[in-house]
């Protein structure tokens, strides 16, 4: 096979991989499938096909929402690991990051019980679970996006001096790496965090405003860049092995 063909199939072979391509395909048939149903007055044959797209967009998102069943443990495991960040040195980077965690970890219950209702398995109403699963999120982007902008001032302080010092633990290309990886995670989150205002309920901000393809959009944005750092870890650890 070529490369890119056997690329993607190492893609696909892991959870972390596939979702991220079952999110960029989510995304993108929204994009594509609210801009197709725009044109519904001058063509009705895309409109038809953008209406399909959308409903595919739909079913990849609950695909996604019954794979994250599973993910309590694995985010579990990860907030015991890291705890109450001693490792960290700066102290608002930990608890950053600890506020993070426990924001990640509130998120999955929630959407469970929503996911649950919708499905009636419970007999709660799902709205408020919704509300509260996007509250979570929102935030968990919000904490994530204030971490990156700490980590990138911290980076920066070490960059200036150990071009000063002429020496240091780690190289100037290293460290611009690392500063170029954390913009790369503030674009995710906040075009992320557009979207989850859009879904909160209307009356806070631009909630409810964005029309499918603009949602579509800015969840592609995301899902490109998450898949660009995806491949960049990756080449990372090729290369040190």
């Amino acid at each position: 096979m070529q490369p890119s063909v056997e690329s993607l199939v190492r893609l696909l072979e892991s959870y972390r991989g596939r979702d991220k391509v079952i999110r960029t395909a989510c995304y993108g048939s929204q994009l594509v499938g609210g801009a197709l149903s725009r044109r519904a007055e001058a063509d009705n044959s895309s409109h038809r096909l953008g209406k399909r797209l959308l409903l595919f967009s739909a079913q990849l998102s609950h695909c996604r929402t019954v794979l994250r069943l599973f993910d309590d443990l694995s985010m579990l495991a990860y907030s015991k690991s890291y705890g109450f960040g001693g490792k960290e040195e700066d102290a608002g980077l930990r608890w950053l990051s600890v506020l993070n965690n426990v924001a990640d970890q509130l998120y999955y219950p929630c959407e469970h019980i929503a996911w649950a209702a919708d499905a009636e398995l419970l007999r709660v109403k799902s709205d408020k679970w919704w509300v509260l699963s996007t509250v979570l999120w929102g935030s968990s982007l919000l904490l994530g996006i204030l971490r990156s902008l700490r980590v990138l001032m911290l980076l920066k302080k070490t960059l200036n001096r150990c071009e000063s010092d002429d020496g240091g633990n780690s190289s100037p290309s290293q460290l611009r790496r690392q500063m170029r990886g954390e913009i790369l995670n503030i674009l995710s989150s906040a075009v992320d965090l557009s979207n989850a205002v859009h879904w909160m309920p209307p009356g806070f901000l631009w909630a409810g405003r964005f029309p499918p393809w603009l949602v579509g959009l800015m969840g592609t944005i995301s899902s490109l860049v998450g898949l660009i750092q995806m491949n960049a870890g990756d080449s990372e650890e090729t290369d040190s092995t």
